[in-house]
């Protein structure tokens, strides 16, 4: 049988979710971030091209480098965790698919960073 409810009483009760601002702005500043981050990251690759693995350790060891590709992680995974939960509240309707692809989504952000993370603390500590 059709539904006969108009579309302003199929949405009523779901009310705001009170986040969308703050998500907007969120996604909005680590888009922003990571412009002279990247920027200034594939730069200072570019200047190490050619380089011996030994000399790109000691690179990657300038702290001021290491904090640099961190951050760029970081916010680019945060940034892509924010894209990925928009996409999936907005094209996946059924609620268990919907919490399960936000589940598999944010693991996988924490993961993409965590060994990314980790990769750059063992070039910059030399182990």
């Amino acid at each position: 049988m059709s539904d006969l409810r108009t579309p302003r009483a199929k949405v009523r009760g779901l009310g705001s979710a009170k986040d969308g601002t703050g998500h907007f702005i969120a996604q909005r500043v680590t888009a922003i971030a990571m412009v002279p981050l990247g920027i200034a990251l594939v730069a200072a690759v570019i200047s190490q091209l050619g380089a011996d693995h030994e000399s790109f350790k000691s690179f990657m060891g300038n702290p001021l480098v290491a904090v640099g590709f961190l951050l760029l992680i970081f916010t680019g995974t945060y940034h892509m965790r924010l894209g990925m939960q928009v996409v999936i509240e907005d094209y996946v309707h059924t609620e268990v698919r919907k919490v399960l692809a936000l589940l598999a989504s944010t693991f996988f952000a924490i993961v993409i960073a965590a060994v990314a993370g980790f990769s750059v603390l063992k070039l910059a500590l030399g182990a």
